[in-house]
């Protein structure tokens, strides 16, 4: 293809042409180039990432670090299947996080290769330990896009439609919200309506919850409705999984977003960030649930591969000598107060909210938290695409917009997006 019709149009009509229109796209931009939180796409014009790829770059666009870690892996070895012949970097970086995971028993560790992938996992493992059958999801809640994650996601548009049946024995109970009007009272005895109404408690296996939903719009989890779940789960025999594939790897401010909870989770699901932009994902618990299956129950071709495990020790050692996780806080801290700035002038801003540097705001019309306003979200995200911003909108509704920008970014590179987000919002409420 000549440099003339190497344009962002050029190549989407290519990939319209070439691929599925069930693969969406958020941004109509091919990149070119990258480095930490800025990228450049293929006509040479810059863009600040607000996205990350989704919370996958905590440590930014090619850190330095990962990569040079890729490319000496690179010249070892590749590929093994690790149930074949093992590798080091698995157990080391297992190691590293069993150390890290939170509670006072033994912990351990296993590799998989996405988000969807740990969580199905997490559900095998759950489920051989307790002999059962039933899990218990939230409304709102996001745990990926195969059959039986999508059966635990508690959002219908735009991932489940056309998609089910979906496996049996799953439940949604209600999360709590309080700028809707779910308390933790409201959302504890849902839980316990389901097993008045839908499966009994010895039936259930576990509850899975987001520590902040990610796609349900960055709804924190109050640490009183932890302590309740988990004093529901201890009482009925029923293991708690915490879903950390958006909240893990130090976007919250510690490295597994449930290190902040006063109780403990049985099994920990993670991914995205972990490896820095590799295709990593994990499952770390409590040991003696995780030795549950048998030898051969867990596993995969391609899961833990060297190359993401060499990647996500150079991200854990990025943490440690960048200072990440008290940069983290402080990201959080310059979006936050900025953004609750920009709501004092815009009653279409009914909420501010996240935790570390994971932060978002709703939008209702006149600042009516139950009228989402879900048109003026595409009107701002548009308007920043215009500006060269990166931003992502989620929510039930689509009225929600969340910034995962890379931990790494400047303060500098943090206010130049922050500026932008503040004129695509008027520019969105006078169009």
């Amino acid at each position: 293809m000549s440099s003339k019709e190497r344009t962002n149009a050029a190549l989407m009509q290519r990939r319209k042409n070439a691929l599925p229109r069930g693969v969406g796209q958020s941004h109509e931009v091919f990149i070119d180039r990258a480095k930490n939180a800025e990228f450049w796409d293929v006509e040479g014009q810059r863009y600040i990432d607000f996205a990350g790829g989704i919370a996958v770059l905590n440590t930014g666009h090619l850190h330095d670090g990962v990569t040079a870690a890729v490319k000496a892996q690179l010249e070892q070895y590749t590929h093994t299947c690790f149930q074949v012949v093992a590798y080091e970097p698995y157990v080391e970086l297992a190691e590293e996080l069993n150390a890290i995971a939170p509670g006072t028993e033994p912990k351990k560790t296993l590799f998989l290769t996405t988000g969807a992938e740990a969580v199905e996992n997490a559900v095998k493992i759950a489920r051989a330990y307790t002999g059962r059958p039933g899990l218990i999801a939230f409304a709102g809640g996001y745990h990926g896009r195969t059959n039986m994650t999508l059966a635990l996601t508690g959002k219908v548009a735009p991932y489940k439609i056309g998609f089910g049946p979906f496996p049996g024995d799953v439940y949604h109970a209600r999360f709590p919200n309080a700028l809707h009007g779910v308390s933790v009272e409201d959302a504890l005895q849902s839980v316990e309506a389901i097993f008045k109404n839908d499966i009994e408690a010895s039936r259930v296996a576990a509850f899975i919850v987001e520590p902040v939903q990610g796609e349900g719009g960055f709804n924190v989890a109050p640490p009183e409705f932890i302590v309740g779940l988990k004093k529901l789960a201890e009482q009925h025999g029923i293991l708690l999984i915490a879903d950390e594939v958006q909240t893990g790897a130090g976007r919250t401010g510690t490295f597994y977003a449930c290190e902040q909870w006063p109780v403990a989770p049985d099994l920990i699901t993670t991914a995205k960030s972990l490896a820095g932009g590799f295709p990593l994902s994990g499952v770390i618990g409590r040991a003696d649930v995780m030795d549950a299956p048998a030898p051969g129950g867990l596993g995969g071709t391609y899961a833990g591969s060297p190359l993401s495990c060499a990647a996500a020790l150079a991200v854990l050692k990025a943490f440690r000598e960048e200072n990440l996780l008290e940069r983290s806080k402080a990201v959080g801290a310059r979006l936050t107060e900025s953004l609750r700035k920009l709501a004092e002038t815009t009653p279409a801003i009914c909420d501010v909210r996240g935790l570390g540097a994971m932060v978002a705001f709703e939008l209702g019309k006149n600042g009516n938290p139950n009228e989402p306003d879900a048109e003026l979200t595409k009107r701002i995200t548009a308007e920043a695409a215009k500006r060269h911003l990166v931003l992502l909108s989620c929510g039930t509704y689509g009225n929600v917009i969340r910034i995962l920008v890379p931990l790494t970014a400047s303060d500098a590179l943090l206010d130049e997006g922050l500026d932008i987000i503040a004129q695509s919002v008027q520019a969105a409420l006078q169009s």
